[in-house]
């Protein structure tokens, strides 16, 4: 029985960190997408 404890928490903590990483790497993604769009947006104004 103790041989799953660390099996089971590990699973869970790479989950958690991978979910992490993967939704700070998409956020930054979609900040520089969004800051890129503004800034043709500002250019194309007159």
């Amino acid at each position: 029985m103790n041989f799953w404890v660390p099996v089971v928490f590990g699973t869970f903590k790479l989950l958690v960190l991978g979910t992490g990483m993967f939704l700070a790497i998409k956020s930054h993604y979609d900040g520089e997408k969004k800051e890129k769009k503004e800034k043709e947006q500002e250019m194309k104004a007159p």
